[in-house]
Formats: structure tokens, sequence, C-alpha cells
């Protein structure tokens, strides 16, 4: 079953997803990889003000490729997470209440969900000329300088994900696993 949401995500709307729940997202969102995290990360350690709200957002970590004519965005398809987690823990302290992105995060990470009540979503690696399609307008808001890295606003509509990690830190690549290892007995 497909899970609907729209953005803002707020506490109420994490605490209904579980790990395996097929989304389709609406609204806001931001974009962001390991170099604007890093930029991010250190004002955060200087006490000074983001350039992007944080509370209640989601950051999708893609760095898109240019926009084709008659589209918002170039293919879109997610970067690999772990090069997020050492950022990661000091957004989700400030708000940050979701990312989207591919594979494995770190047990910090995956605490800090759980204590900030945020949800990890997978966007699959090989459909990012489709994710890209999911996307009706796309903005430089700030980090220009950082070419695909830049954060941008995005405004989506039905963009498919699934919930990897839910706010109670059950994550999917390991009850996945156990699930298909168990079929197998």
């Amino acid at each position: 079953m497909e899970k609907r949401i729209t953005t803002p995500l707020t506490e109420e709307k994490v605490k209904d997803l579980k790990a395996g729940d097929s989304v389709l997202l609406s609204g806001v969102i931001y974009t962001g990889r390991d170099a604007a995290h890093k930029r991010l990360a250190e004002l955060l350690e200087k006490g000074e003000e983001l350039p992007i709200d944080v509370k209640d957002a989601v950051i999708y970590y893609v760095g898109p490729t240019p926009a084709k004519e008659g589209m918002a965005i170039g293919s879109a398809g997610p970067t690999t997470s772990y090069r997020m987690d050492a950022y990661t823990p000091a957004l989700l302290d400030h708000g940050l209440r979701g990312m989207i992105g591919k594979g494995l995060r770190n047990a910090e990470v995956i605490e800090s969900m759980k204590k900030n009540k945020a949800v990890y979503f997978g966007a699959i690696g090989g459909a990012a000329a489709l994710i890209g399609k999911c996307v009706k307008k796309a903005e430089i808001v700030t980090y220009e300088d950082l070419g695909a890295e830049a954060i941008r606003r995005l405004e989506v509509e039905d963009l498919p994900i699934v919930v990897v990690i839910d706010s109670e830190g059950n994550n999917l690549y390991k009850v996945g696993r156990e699930a298909y290892l168990s079929s197998k007995k």
C-alpha cells in the first residue's frame, strides 16, 4: 500500500511511517550532498543561522544533471547516504525530519533519528530520469559555487520513495534480509 505524504514532514506524519512502506512524496524538499552538508555543519558549529529552514524538512541527497528543455531538472538519482553521516546528527538536532538517499546509515545517525523522530527514505538509483520527472520546479537557494551540489529547493509531486529506516530505528536493510533468509528455511 502506498502512502501519500505532503511536506512539511511533521513528527505526526513520521510516526505513522514504518520500514518498508512505499511513499509518494509531494511538496517542497531540498537537495544537498556532502560539500553542502559540510558547510551547513560548520555554520551550526559556529552557532550561525542556516541558509535554509530544516525544521520538518526533507533533504534529498542528489546532484542533479542540467535540465532538458521543458523540464525543471535533469536526471536526479540518489547519492550514497553514508557520505553525509558525519553531518546528519547535527541537522537532525535542528529539526531535519527526513532524508532521501541510497545505502546504509551508521549507528550514530540511526540513534539520532530515533531521538529526533526522523525518517530515512530510499530512492531507486536506476530511476534517475523517472525521479527527475517528479520535480515540477527547481531553484538554487544557496552554495551556487558547488554546481550540481548546490542546495536547491525542489517542488515535487508523487516522488516514489521507500521508508528504509523509520523513526523507531527499524531498518529495512536488516529486517528485509532477515525475512528473506527465514523464508528460505
